[in-house]
């Protein structure tokens, strides 16, 4: 008989464990059951109070329930944001993308608007990319480390089919060469361009569900995607260009593999627009800027193999011993000048290796090499005008200057 002060009660005391229910463990970030546990516990108490919702007369009304479920919805989101920011491994927050997609599909089923549990979703998207892009930052490091920065060499039709069917890679004039040849580029370029995609399957994975239309899904994997190109790959890359012992014959092969990473950017464009259907003609697709990454490595490596260069001709000349006092000149060029020039020579040989045409005049390997030698010439110019110009030389000899002479002579000739 006391029906009102009960219905009172009730909804008080239901209340009370309504907040006990939606306040979260605080290790629940750390394993998928907490998250798992943290919405059954929800879900469990919203189907109940839907079933006495329809099977009691007025113990519960449909404005108490959407104020409960109102209070529900933002204690959920808050929880979640929290505690799916401390998660670092892009599996466990995919894992719980899917768990929050039955959670919310659920509840919908019961008549309860879900709307910002999926707006929430698109905010853990962002931070599973950074995971991701984190990670895959870890892939092409080890990629680049381990790679030896020499063409591959195939001894048979089979290893040079199942290179070119992991790189789009083709052409007729090494196809017509017989075995044993080798491809221009070096391992990494296949394993790169594979791990890129990869990176968008895995990207992909996380819109399944989402209720998205595929224009959305293809503008998010293609904008992670761009950050993954000029940010996680280029800082690698540049990483590699800028170490200190990186070789000559190292910083050619990096020319020649990001010229033909820069040409496999359309295939990538092509992969996801297979994966997407969205054609890039679209007006709303994003481009890829993939190719600004590779170019900007390839000037790194030009301006580095310039440096270098500069750099060890200084430590010939640190071996120029002129006696500017000598009588008679010498009867040839000095040592420290042929050594040098030895170098030199050695030096753009390995430039002939370079892409483009067996001629090293070919426009790609020409313009480098040309560019080096003019660098190296005006270097070695200028030093040697220094050498005669110092201020400790305060007297000059003709035969010093003959002999200083022979030397200018060599390096023109």
């Amino acid at each position: 008989g006391a029906r009102e002060t009960f219905e009172s009660y009730y909804r008080k005391q239901r209340r009370k464990q309504a907040r006990l229910v939606l306040q979260p463990p605080s290790n629940m970030h750390e394993t998928l059951d907490g998250y798992r546990k943290y919405f059954n516990q929800i879900v469990g108490f919203f189907v109940v109070e839907d079933h006495i919702l329809h099977t009691t007369q007025g113990l519960v009304n449909r404005a108490y329930i959407d104020e409960l479920w109102e209070m529900a919805l933002s204690k959920t989101i808050a929880a979640l944001r929290t505690h799916s920011s401390y998660c670092s491994d892009p599996s466990l927050v995919l894992d719980l993308k899917n768990l929050i997609v039955l959670f919310a599909d659920t509840l919908q089923g019961y008549g309860f608007p879900v709307n910002q549990l999926f707006d929430m979703l698109l905010e853990i998207q962002d931070q599973y990319s950074e995971t991701l892009l984190k990670k895959w930052s870890g892939v092409f490091r080890n990629i680049l480390d381990s790679d030896n920065y020499s063409p591959i060499p195939v001894t048979n039709e089979e290893v040079y089919k199942k290179i070119v069917g992991q790189f789009p890679f083709q052409d007729a004039e090494l196809e017509k060469q017989p075995f044993p040849k080798k491809f221009p580029f070096s391992e990494f370029v296949p394993k790169v361009y594979n791990q890129i995609k990869e990176f968008i399957y895995a990207c992909l994975k996380f819109s399944e569900d989402l209720h998205l239309s595929s224009t959305e899904v293809d503008d998010m994997i293609r904008k992670s995607t761009n950050l993954l190109l000029t940010r996680t790959l280029s800082n690698c890359l540049q990483n590699v260009i800028k170490r200190r012992n990186v070789g000559l014959t190292e910083l050619v092969q990096i020319i020649i593999n990001t010229t033909h990473l820069e040409k496999s950017c359309k295939f990538l464009e092509e992969f996801i627009t297979n994966i997407t259907n969205v054609l890039p003609e679209t007006v709303h697709t994003t481009k890829l800027y993939g190719t600004t990454t590779f170019k900007d490595a390839r000037h790194a490596a030009e301006e580095e193999i310039y440096t270098n260069l500069n750099q060890k001709i200084d430590q010939f000349l640190q071996l120029a011993d002129y006696d500017w006092m000598a009588l008679e000149p010498g009867s040839k060029a000095s040592d420290y000048l042929l050594d040098l020039i030895g170098f030199l020579r050695s030096t753009f040989a390995v430039f002939t290796h370079l892409p483009g045409d067996v001629d090293v005049h070919s426009t790609m390997s020409g313009k480098v090499a040309q560019t080096a030698c003019m660098s190296a010439c005006k270097h070695l110019s200028t030093s040697l005008m220094q050498l005669l110009l110092e201020a400790e030389v305060r007297q000059l000899t003709l035969g010093a200057l003959q002999q200083f002479n022979l030397d200018v002579e060599e390096c023109e000739r």
